[in-house]
């Protein structure tokens, strides 16, 4: 009798044990199902061409960025093609985690300094509950410290700054194609003549089309919806490819536009793209 009785105990405990890995699998193989994966790399860089992409750095990663835009192609051979003049920024942004990113520039337009912060605020994710885009804020402050004005007229601190808000919209479409809306709000706290805005609103658009691993040709459009009259202000039209070798990212620009950040890009831009007014140039970074 107790023999019968131990074989009874032990057949119920290994249903019962049975069970519970079954329970064990099947929980594991739900997690897998409702599991979302992140979407990587809808951009090569942080930088589309002249505007912010919605990449960041990752956490602890510093970034070592040299943006150079060279004059007017149409100027000729006396100007060699405007090899003969030159834009230049410097800027070091860092990740204080894997979604928030800070970065500081000077560029020699201007003699401008600027700040940034970029969050990723919703990343795209495949999967059962996927969403489909990646979303991320920037907000930048500039300030314009070169002496352009009368000694008797001499601006302030305040009347130097200028402050930019983005929303950044992106989607992979597919493992070649990216795109990007941005749109943005800039503040100039002081302004040419009466006539100029103060606050400019515009919408960028950009594209990511892969060549192969390493290449990928890119555009980007911002459409300015008032503008500055006291310089003729255009849209910024920019066209270039992206080439990644190991640690680095280095991008061929042509654009119209000779600055490289937000406030100048958008609302200050003069050449006309069509008409010859093309600025050669590029961005080398290097990730440490």
């Amino acid at each position: 009798m107790k023999v019968i009785l131990n074989i009874i105990l032990y057949f119920s405990l290994s249903i019962v044990y049975s069970q519970n890995d079954l329970l064990d699998i099947l929980e594991e193989e739900t997690k897998q199902e409702t599991s979302n994966e992140i979407v990587t790399s809808i951009f090569k860089g942080t930088r589309i061409l002249n505007g912010h992409s919605v990449e960041n750095r990752k956490k602890q990663e510093l970034e070592f960025i040299i943006s150079h835009r060279f004059g007017r192609v149409n100027l000729g051979f006396d100007e060699l093609f405007g090899l003969d003049q030159a834009n230049i920024r410097f800027a070091f942004e860092y990740g204080l985690n894997d979604n928030l990113t800070i970065g500081i520039g000077r560029s020699s337009f201007e003699k401008t300094f600027d700040s940034f912060l970029k969050y990723s605020l919703i990343h795209q994710t495949k999967g059962e509950k996927s969403f489909p885009f990646a979303i991320s804020l920037f907000g930048s402050i500039a300030a314009k410290t070169i002496k352009d004005y009368p000694p008797t007229d001499k601006r302030t601190f305040a009347e130097s700054l200028f402050y930019v808000g983005q929303v950044l919209i992106a989607r992979k479409v597919s493992s070649d194609f990216s795109v990007q809306l941005t749109p943005t709000y800039i503040h100039r706290n002081t302004v040419k003549i009466s006539e100029d805005p103060y606050d400019i609103f515009a919408l960028g658009f950009g594209s990511r089309l892969k060549l192969s691993k390493r290449v990928s040709l890119n555009s980007e459009y911002f459409h300015a919806f008032n503008e500055s009259m006291s310089i003729n202000a255009r849209n910024s039209l920019s066209f270039g490819v992206d080439i990644e070798t190991g640690g680095h990212v280095f991008q061929l620009i042509l654009s119209n536009s000779i600055t490289m950040i937000e406030k100048s890009f958008i609302a200050e831009t003069t050449g006309n793209f069509f008409g010859g007014d093309i600025h050669f140039g590029f961005n080398l970074s290097r990730t440490f």
